[in-house]
């Protein structure tokens, strides 16, 4: 355990929270993946590694429309389950055993109950409107989120969240939320249809509909730090990001090299897929693509966001081929990577500066990876994270993921000697070596 060392709340920081948040990203999996041998099938166990390696925050899918939203689901024997045969199983986050049975509210208290027997606390968020609803074993959640109008989910997902905060009240386990934000990137969710706005100008069209969420959490609970959440934040454009938040939450990907690879492979394209490149990457005992067709049903597959082809790539590339492309061709793309980080951290530090809210970083480094892949998690990559740090540090930001694979469901958990140098730097305010 690395103890938290006298160092300043950030302003506006209630006291009894940690001075730095050292946060790993425990997403909807701390649901989706509890059966035996899974990560979560013992809460204790899950929050005494995360301990161990430095952690004192842990952020959350808290399925708030799920648990107090008005759609007559019952919620106390919720049953999850796989994507469709073995779809998913090398995908990061997807390769779920399935099985699972939980009581949804009763499982939230434990998970809140386990954080305060270790001294950790919880960021409450939604992917509701992004991945959560797919590993269920029926539509119904996913249908009651798409039965709620555009233009009201915003509201919707704030009231339910308030719901959910009042539970934890009434259960003397509020101390442990750190703060809670309307949804997980609401500018790549669902949610962009609301006033119009579209997947090419999620933002301005968005901007009323977040602020009016994010105060109607903080009218319900004054005293509970209410914020959004911006997985692409438009740093160019920050006018067009709502600004009333608590805590200025944002994601700082930098794909670069790795976007530079799904571009060549084509792995997100749908025509002509697989291409010549990506069979290049494939495993040899790859299925042909058209054996994935029909395995996962149409609406689950809309719940998640993830195509078909995506999966593919994702289960049956050989990953040291695709970490040899990424090593091969990473020394083009370093400084622009580099730059973007200290350009993005540097703009979103000022917009919390201007607005009053601290910086709280609670996703990055380099992007969204098969889950076996290592680059992201070896020597380059933990090259990226640690020069992304420093400048969380040298900004001054109340929080920071050391990565987002860092995290009881990927392989990365396992670097933990690297975890407890950096959450202690974190936690210092360390920046030089």
């Amino acid at each position: 355990m690395i103890d938290t060392p006298s160092v300043q709340h950030p302003p506006g920081v209630p006291t009894h929270l940690p001075p730095r948040l050292t946060i790993s990203l425990w997403d909807f999996t701390w649901y989706t993946q509890t059966m035996p041998g899974e990560p979560f099938a013992d809460l204790d166990v899950a929050f005494s590694e995360a301990v161990e390696r430095g952690y004192n925050t842990v952020r959350i899918c808290a399925m708030p429309f799920l648990l107090f939203g008005d759609h007559g689901i019952d919620t106390t024997a919720l049953q999850f389950t796989k994507l469709g045969g073995d779809v998913g199983v090398r995908t990061r986050w997807y390769d779920v055993a399935g099985g699972a049975v939980i009581d949804g509210r009763a499982h939230l208290l434990e998970l809140f109950r386990a954080a305060e027997r270790h001294n950790c606390y919880i960021i409450l968020s939604s992917w509701e409107y992004q991945q959560s609803p797919a590993f269920l074993a029926g539509p119904e959640w996913y249908d009651a989120l798409m039965a709620v109008a555009p233009d009201d989910r915003h509201a919707v997902l704030a009231d339910a969240m308030s719901d959910l905060v009042q539970y934890l009240k009434d259960h003397d386990l509020a101390g442990r939320i750190a703060y809670a934000e309307v949804h997980n990137e609401v500018d790549l969710s669902r949610l962009v249809l609301a006033g119009g706005g579209t997947q090419d100008d999620p933002y301005r069209p968005q901007k009323p509909f977040v602020e009016d969420a994010v105060r109607r959490m903080r009218e319900r609970h004054p005293d509970i730090m209410a914020a959004s959440c911006y997985g692409i934040p438009p740093h160019l454009d920050t006018d067009s990001m709502a600004g009333n938040g608590d805590v200025a939450h944002f994601h700082v990907y930098v794909y670069g090299v790795l976007g530079a690879l799904e571009r060549w492979a084509g792995v997100r394209e749908t025509e002509g897929f697989p291409t010549a490149e990506l069979r290049s990457l494939l495993r040899d005992d790859a299925p042909d693509v058209a054996t994935y067709e029909g395995k996962v049903e149409p609406w689950r597959l809309a719940a998640t966001g993830v195509s078909t082809t995506m999966f593919y790539s994702y289960d049956w590339v050989d990953t040291a081929r695709w970490d040899r492309w990424l090593y091969e061709n990473y020394g083009q793309w370093r400084e622009a990577m580099l730059q973007a980080i200290d350009d993005r951290i540097d703009v979103l530090a000022r917009l919390g500066q201007r607005h009053g809210a601290p910086l709280v970083i609670g996703e990055g480094w380099i992007g969204y990876t098969p889950l076996l892949a290592e680059f992201e998690d070896g020597p380059v990559g933990q090259s990226l994270a640690e020069h992304a740090l420093v400048r969380c540090i040298e900004q001054g930001a109340w929080g920071a993921v050391v990565g987002s694979n860092s995290a009881p469901h990927h392989p990365g958990w396992q670097n933990v000697a690297w975890q407890q140098v950096w959450n202690r730097r974190l936690l210092r305010g360390d920046a030089t070596a």
